[in-house]
């Protein structure tokens, strides 16, 4: 089983980049972040064509996640239960077996700002609900842009971003309290390349520098990592005219 998630910035601009990767890599589900198009625009047809069944959750302009699968997703669940919010950040299905969450993790802007307040109410609200998803679905997988890049690692240049959004203290700390759940890194499963990240901004060179960071994440239950084989990133997509400015993650599971 081939799972995979992707920031494409605009699913509007990236469908045709969207269709061609489906057809190269056949996964049997994805989520999207950033579809930025309202539900009536959403392009099922299109996808439903290239052998998906689409389920998709969006709003004007920002935001907006989808979950493609191969066979039909049950018990789809928008937004973390429990928690008001009027952004389209989440959506979640069980594929064959599997409870997929797709999540698109607010920004936050700066430490101290209301969206970083924001950033953290919703962080808490997803653990709790988390919890109850884990206990009720045992095999289950969190993908998506998390804009959190948790180790120094996953930061070219630790030092110039030490402190900064996406890198705070507070921000680490909700990821590792993820892991403290049971969840795992799936893509620290394996070793990697040194210099393995998953976002590059579109200003100042930045892919052909290869400045990035690994924002972009896949953790599994402890269920679900016997059963992990591989994760990679995807740079390729990265290399299109006009491509998103994140790369797709993908595991695959025996």
């Amino acid at each position: 089983m081939k799972l995979a998630t992707w920031n494409v910035n605009s699913l509007a601009v990236r469908l045709p980049q969207l269709l061609d990767w489906l057809a190269q890599h056949q996964p049997d589900a994805v989520v999207l972040q950033e579809t930025k198009l309202t539900d009536d625009k959403f392009p099922h047809e299109a996808l439903s064509a290239a052998g998906y069944h689409p389920q998709w959750f969006g709003q004007k302009t920002y935001n907006g996640v989808a979950l493609l699968s191969r066979t039909p997703a049950e018990g789809i669940v928008k937004n973390i239960v429990g928690v008001e919010d009027e952004q389209a950040r989440v959506i979640a299905g069980t594929v064959d077996g599997v409870r997929v969450i797709g999540a698109y993790f607010p920004n936050g802007q700066a430490p101290g700002s209301d969206k970083f307040a924001y950033k953290m109410r919703w962080l808490d609200g997803l653990r709790a609900w988390l919890a109850q998803e884990m206990a009720a679905h045992p095999q289950l997988v969190l993908m998506g842009d998390f804009n959190i890049a948790p180790e120094d690692r996953d930061v070219y240049d630790p030092v110039a971003w030490a402190g900064q959004i996406h890198c705070t203290p507070e921000e680490r700390g909700h990821f590792a309290a993820l892991l403290e759940m049971g969840l795992v890194d799936a893509f620290r499963l394996f070793e990697q390349p040194p210099k393995s990240w998953s976002w590059w901004d579109y200003r100042n060179l930045a892919f052909r520098k290869n400045q990035g960071l690994r924002i972009d994440h896949i953790l599994v239950s402890p269920a679900l990592k016997a059963r992990v084989t591989a994760c990679h990133i995807d740079k390729l997509p990265r290399k299109n005219e006009r491509p998103s400015d994140h790369a797709p993650v993908v595991v695959e599971l025996s």
